[in-house]
């Protein structure tokens, strides 16, 4: 029998920044998308998804012409074919997962990352592929392949583990303490709205770039501070100004972030305090965050949470808090009085 996983992971600044190629800080947490499976002397692979009670058949004589939307089973056959990796024995495979699905801890990529590395288990080959070009390969897999708004952050992440810096301009990633305390995962219940606020999120995040960069070429948006903000906030059009806030202020929250997690001493009340400020710039400016996951975030902070944020693209899904040893039960008691469908303590991993 081959066995794999892949974790969940949690993105604590610069969210809604890679598409924009700026970096961000993710990590991944002990919440898993397990695979497991055994030749099966066919020529097709069946997928059976425990979770979900479904069943998916793959022949291995498909030519794969035309692929849904998010199957990434096939995706990730038609990429890893194109260099190189391809299967010619069937396997009976089992998936099974302890991350919630559609909440915002990356459950799709998990299972891309996961998939991938099935794969390459099967063809006894996983040894000589990094980490970072099953990154790759995922983003190729998942983004790329149905040109998807997304950027690489999740790919990354979860290819690599650990709690990471990314630069998402250069691809290229760095390792930060994986220590970021205590840690609750609180469940909103609410369903998340990935590819709609992704898209407007991108599409305004972009325009307003483009409308500074029109009047001044030389712009740098890596190099920005709170002066350039204001100096050139002029040229945005109104409809954009929030999203240019967000560009410039939560570059500077992410800096912030990672001088202190690189190089410490690490003050949980002050990264609290950065996470937010996030927060409260993806609620106000980018507008993924409903009401009602506002009001949990707030009734966990009420509760000694030292901070709270939505995790992923938003619309609804997952929030994450910091908190203490001695708050983190108050904290989750807060959140399921609040309304939340499930809160509970994760931590972070240090490997893939």
């Amino acid at each position: 029998m081959i066995g794999v996983h892949a974790p969940a992971r949690i993105c604590f600044f610069g969210d809604h920044q890679d598409y924009l190629s700026l970096p961000v800080i993710a990590g991944t947490i002990d919440r898993k998308i397990t695979i497991e499976g055994t030749p099966n002397n066919s020529n097709k692979i069946k997928l059976q998804l425990v979770d979900i009670n479904t069943t998916i058949v793959i022949d291995l004589d498909e030519q794969f012409n035309k692929i849904s939307e998010q199957d990434y089973f096939r995706s990730v056959w038609v990429v890893l074919k194109n260099h190189g990796y391809h299967l010619t024995e069937g396997y009976t495979v089992e998936i099974s997962g302890t991350i919630p699905i559609n909440a915002g801890l990356s459950s799709s990529s998990a299972l891309v990352v996961a998939w991938i590395r099935f794969v390459l288990a099967a063809l006894n080959r996983e040894d000589e592929v990094t980490d970072e070009q099953i990154g790759k390969w995922a983003f190729e897999s998942e983004v790329t392949f149905f040109n998807q708004p997304g950027g690489l952050m999740d790919q990354f992440t979860i290819a690599q583990g650990g709690l990471l810096y990314i630069d998402t301009a250069k691809g290229t990633t760095e390792r930060l303490t994986p220590n970021l305390g205590h840690l609750v995962v609180a469940e909103s219940g609410i369903p998340k709205q990935t590819l709609e606020v992704l898209k407007n999120a991108r599409n305004y995040g972009q325009a307003a770039l483009a409308a500074v960069q029109e009047n001044v070429p030389n712009f740098n948006l890596h190099q920005a501070d709170e002066m350039a903000y204001n100096d050139y906030k002029k040229f945005v059009p109104e409809p954009y100004k929030p999203y240019w806030y967000a560009a410039i202020h939560n570059h500077l929250l992410t800096q912030n972030a990672r001088k202190m997690l690189l190089s410490g001493p690490i003050d949980f009340v002050q990264i609290g305090q950065w996470m937010n400020s996030h927060q409260e710039i993806l609620q106000e400016c980018i507008q993924n965050t409903p009401q009602k996951m506002s009001t949990q975030m707030e009734a966990a902070k009420n509760a000694g949470a030292l901070g709270a944020k939505i995790i992923g693209s938003g619309g609804g899904g997952c929030m994450v808090a910091l908190v203490t040893a001695d708050t983190k039960e108050n904290v989750i008691d807060a959140f399921l009085k609040a309304g939340v469908s499930s809160a509970y303590e994760v931590n972070l991993t240090t490997i893939a």
